[in-house]
């Protein structure tokens, strides 16, 4: 079981993930901005990010850069997901730090895939 952070402004999106994440057999912890997501993910070292892009005080990428860059977080995989499709988001956020990118509405398939690959297994 792994302690996966969700970060997302939007209470659905984070109460959706939440549920997936749960169901998978997870433990979550939740931020409401990028900002707080920093935070947490600084207090808690989660195993795993996922990270919403469009949000107030700190946007994913900017988050994500932050965490990426730092070296008591540097070692947690970041997961972008966000409506933002383009191909060129998707490569800024690689660039960011970031090392999976998801489209929302995200399908269950793809983020048990995602985890799968990056999560330690153990």
């Amino acid at each position: 079981m792994a302690k996966i952070l969700i970060v997302d402004d939007s209470p659905s999106q984070l109460y959706n993930m939440q549920q997936l994440i749960e169901g998978m057999g997870h433990e979550t912890i939740t931020a409401e901005d990028g900002k707080e997501g920093v935070e947490r993910a600084r207090a808690e070292l989660p195993d795993l990010v996922l990270m919403d892009v469009v949000m107030p005080n700190l946007n994913g990428f900017q988050a994500t850069r932050s965490l990426s860059r730092d070296e008591r977080t540097s070692h947690i995989p970041v997961v972008l997901v966000t409506t933002k499709n383009q191909e060129t988001d998707r490569l800024w956020g690689l660039r960011q730090g970031a090392k999976g990118y998801l489209t929302k509405p995200v399908q269950t398939r793809e983020l048990r895939s995602t985890l799968s690959e990056l999560l330690p297994s153990g």
